[in-house]
């Protein structure tokens, strides 16, 4: 091989490389972006629909979903719905409840925040008193602990004159790694101007992520509600302490 033919085939090869760079480039420039927004949905079932520690659904299974849509920014809004029995068993006539939120999820240095608006619904529930409520919501979060305030702009859940009632739930949640995880709970109601039907409620909850979206759980709830208030037709007490499992498929 001459010079000549070395120094030509030097230059080839450099060409090569640099339209092969320039490719590369281009290929990044023209990749698809992330988009701003991700809508998510949920459904499962569980033993026992329980709420703050108290049965919505007579001590029974009950069946659940859900989507969400979340914006990079951290603005979201969702809906939630579950089959229900306690409202039936107040004399109304609602097999659903449906919740309908939004808020604002961001962070500040070392601690998250989230703040926003929870509507429950009681479609055709024909009670006298609207169990329909709306709450305002604060939450913080620091590594594995949080801390949630919720407050009643309305009669909370058909109580008479229980505006300005509050929930404080505080969780955490801890990695045990494969997939498990533990998350214990603490939280307090009060219920305005009806303080027999405040109490405190807790709870032991262990889960399993078995990746594609399907998880399992099993949780123990607990709380020291009147028993005489808070019971069934048949007078079993909704919050006794009990387990509840439950499947939830995401996607």
């Amino acid at each position: 091989m001459t010079q000549e033919n070395s120094v030509d085939l030097k230059l080839n090869k450099q060409m090569v490389l640099a339209a092969l760079a320039l490719s590369g480039a281009a290929c990044a420039q023209t990749a698809v972006p992330e988009p701003n927004y991700t809508l998510a949905y949920n459904v499962g079932a569980v033993s026992d629909y329980r709420y703050r520690g108290i049965s919505q659904s007579r001590l029974r299974p009950a069946l659940q979903g859900g989507i969400d849509y979340t914006r990079k920014s951290g603005i979201y809004v969702g809906a939630w719905a579950s089959t229900i029995r306690w409202i039936k068993d107040a004399g109304g006539d609602a097999p659903v409840e449906l919740d309908l939120y939004g808020g604002y999820k961001g962070t500040a240095g070392a601690f998250g925040y989230d703040v926003g608006v929870l509507r429950y619904q009681y479609p055709k529930h024909s009670l006298p008193l609207s169990p329909n409520t709306t709450e305002i919501y604060g939450a913080a979060t620091f590594g594995p602990a949080a801390l949630k305030y919720s407050h009643a702009v309305t009669n909370l859940f058909g109580f008479a004159d229980s505006k300005n009632s509050y929930y404080l739930d505080a969780s955490a949640s801890f990695d045990l790694g494969g997939g498990w995880s533990v998350a214990p709970h603490i939280g307090y109601q009060k219920v305005k101007n009806n303080s027999a039907f405040s109490y405190t409620d807790y709870a032991v909850t262990v889960s399993k992520d078995f990746g594609n979206g399907l998880s399992a759980s099993a949780a123990v709830a607990a709380t020291d509600a009147d028993d005489a208030l808070y019971v069934t037709p048949a007078g079993k007490f909704t919050g006794k302490t009990g387990l509840v499992v439950g499947l939830k498929y995401s996607f």
